[in-house]
């Protein structure tokens, strides 16, 4: 019986927010916002970085590959939640699940690492300025996003595949929004302290280590600037230096409290709004963070605008102008 059970389990079901049937047209609205958002906000800082020479810098390099980067991440699960959303099917492979699985690690650990990447670029442009376009070439820039991306591909794949080795003998129900280990080992049939072990060990090295790195940059970074002799170069630097940090809070904060905390704290409904939260919410104010506290990206954004545009809008202005002048005059 035991046999043919591990047999049946073929396919998840992805509960997700079915325990709001009320608002699955409302929650399918504001997803596809927010992806609609993401999407265009971080291809918009993809594509000033590449085509504004002011632009072409370490930092914006490293942005705009952060910026791909969080299109991937949150592609791995926002249109699978607003199919489940839309045709209320919820229905999943266990290979389409195992993928999922896979890509969302990948991407998450790369992102992990190029926010570690980003804080260096930090620290070596303010600690060592006059050798910062030494170190920084185009080069060493373009081997550490490489890095980035490929550290964790080869355990990352070898983690997967032992989470989805084991048995699943039902319940097939998944009570979470995308597929991911910690909702998933509860379904299993067979002992998964080993693997869940393992688990948090992979946690602990893609995490907190790069967490480590980036507080180390970060407290180095703080002492040189508060040595500056000037206000305004003080303010300047911490200005170049709060939208990395913002982001870097939000993700690692939510995301720490997902993966990091005990199984004895951890509620369904709260492992489902930090998920949001760091798989759609950081994505979502990623450009906001980078481009309203940059005159630079602002400057840059003012120029993908059309020429005819810009120049209608002067001409409208100039008209009401005209208007106003006339009506002045003729009273």
């Amino acid at each position: 019986m035991a046999e043919e059970n591990l047999t049946y389990v073929k396919e998840f079901i992805l509960l997700g927010f079915s325990d709001l049937p009320n608002l699955q047209g409302f929650l399918f609205g504001i997803f596809f916002v927010i992806y609609l958002s993401i999407l265009i906000g971080n291809g918009l800082l993809i594509v000033i970085t590449k085509t504004d020479p002011a632009l072409h810098t370490p930092m914006y390099f490293f942005l705009g590959n952060f910026s791909f980067l969080e299109i991937c991440y949150t592609s791995v699960t926002l249109p699978r939640m607003l199919a489940d959303l839309w045709t209320q099917k919820r229905t999943i492979s266990l290979l389409a699940c195992a993928v999922q699985t896979c890509f969302l690690y990948i991407f998450g650990v790369a992102e992990c690492l190029l926010l570690t990447v980003m804080a260096y670029d930090r620290y070596v442009a303010i600690t060592k300025p006059l050798y910062y376009t030494l170190i920084m070439n185009h080069k060493v820039c373009v081997q550490l996003v490489v890095i980035s991306w490929l550290t964790g591909v080869p355990v990352l794949i070898a983690q997967t595949y032992r989470i989805f080795s084991l048995n699943f003998c039902g319940p097939n129900k998944i009570n979470h929004i995308f597929c991911d280990a910690p909702p998933l080992f509860p379904l299993a049939c067979t002992d998964t302290y080993k693997i869940e072990v393992s688990v948090h060990v992979v946690a602990l090295l893609f995490v907190t280590i790069p967490f480590v790195l980036i507080l180390a940059s970060y407290i180095k970074i703080i002492t040189t600037i508060m040595k500056l002799p000037s206000t305004s170069g003080r303010s300047k630097a911490f200005s170049t230096c709060s939208s990395h940090l913002m982001v870097v809070c939000f993700f690692y904060g939510s995301g720490s409290i997902v993966y990091l905390q005990p199984k004895s704290s951890q509620s369904s409904t709260s492992s489902k709004i930090f998920a949001l939260f760091y798989t759609t919410v950081t994505p979502m104010f990623n450009p906001l963070i980078y481009s309203l506290r940059n005159k630079d990206v602002i400057a840059a954004l003012r120029k993908l605008l059309p020429k005819n545009f810009r120049s209608k809008s002067k001409n409208a202005q100039r008209n009401k102008q005209l208007d106003v002048i006339n009506f002045i005059c003729e009273w």
